[in-house]
């Protein structure tokens, strides 16, 4: 029996909240009618997915596995219906997402010379928002830092760039040429709250403020509440007066990467895809890394 989508939905808001009345407030649907839903889906399926007792709802394990497998299936569902949308009403465009730093001009140049016809939109995403922007269809492309959930992503190497050190004005190190990762070992990180996308593997017991961007993580170390890293493009694209950006030399440097749903088959994005990369190409044989952060306009000078 095919897999039905709303029951699917229903069950991943039961799983998300562990609470039948929450999760049928949620849905705008009575509770007795989500509770019939969820007992069709366990039986479409031939295994119980929750458990609930006086204790409350729990996940067994097929139900963990459902709820695993549910995010990147409903998402590529929900893709399916926006590029279906787009495409009946006769629109050319596609929607390419970038972090903060990364210059995309090259890219949109190269590609408007053989699809004028297309438009081409552009999204500022977040490290949280990279993997599920792509698996919904929000964008069709995006260039995307390491690391990210890969699974039902296709991703491609761009180009790495070395990382810096975000110190306020008055830091002890702040007048350095450049530093190393011990002579930070005690100070307290502004990071996001996903350990894994930190730049070090040292541990950080101080553990700093939390926080989404590179504008707050900005405006947090200049108000002294601790220290960061971002990629050099950093230094570029966002001055601050009381801040200082510092050469690390022993970090891993940040790697770039171009990502698309492994599901979304578009000769158009693939088109964007080799721009993309053939635009990192120009600028490497101009050997001019800067002018790439500033905009492209070696690339511009190469159309």
């Amino acid at each position: 029996m095919d897999l039905d989508l709303r029951k699917l939905r229903y069950f991943v808001a039961v799983a998300s909240t562990l609470h039948f009345g929450r999760a049928a407030d949620e849905l705008h649907i009575a509770q007795p009618a989500l509770s019939r839903q969820i007992r069709a889906l366990e039986q479409d399926l031939g295994a119980p997915l929750l458990t609930r007792d006086s204790h409350g709802v729990a996940l067994t394990d097929a139900g963990r596995q459902l709820l695993t497998e549910a995010g990147p299936l409903l998402a590529s569902a929900h893709a399916v219906r926006r590029r279906v949308s787009v495409a009946a009403r006769g629109s050319q465009r596609i929607t390419v997402g970038f972090r903060a730093g990364i210059a995309i001009a090259p890219a949109v140049r190269l590609f408007a010379a053989q699809h004028p016809d297309v438009l081409v939109d552009v999204q500022r995403i977040e490290w949280d928002d990279q993997a599920p922007m792509l698996l919904d269809g929000r964008i069709d492309i995006g260039y995307v830092r390491l690391p990210i959930d890969e699974t039902g992503l296709r991703v491609a190497p761009l180009y790495t760039e070395p990382r810096v050190a975000v110190l306020p004005i008055g830091h002890r190190l702040a007048d350095r040429e450049q530093i190393t990762e011990a002579d930070l070992a005690d100070e307290p990180l502004v990071w996001p709250p996903d350990a894994s996308t930190q730049p070090t593997r040292r541990p950080h017991p101080n553990a700093g403020y939390l926080v989404r961007g590179v504008d707050e993580t900005l405006e947090h170390v200049a108000a002294g509440r601790g220290i960061s890293f971002l990629a050099r493009s950093a230094t570029v694209f966002y001055s601050h007066p009381d801040i200082s950006y510092i050469p690390v030399p022993d970090l891993a440097p940040d790697q770039v990467c171009l990502a698309m749903a492994a599901s979304h088959t578009s000769p158009t994005v693939d088109d964007f895809f080799a721009a993309a990369q053939a635009a990192v190409e120009i600028t490497a044989e101009c050997g001019n890394y800067e002018m790439w952060k500033l905009g492209g306009a070696a690339a511009a000078q190469r159309d």
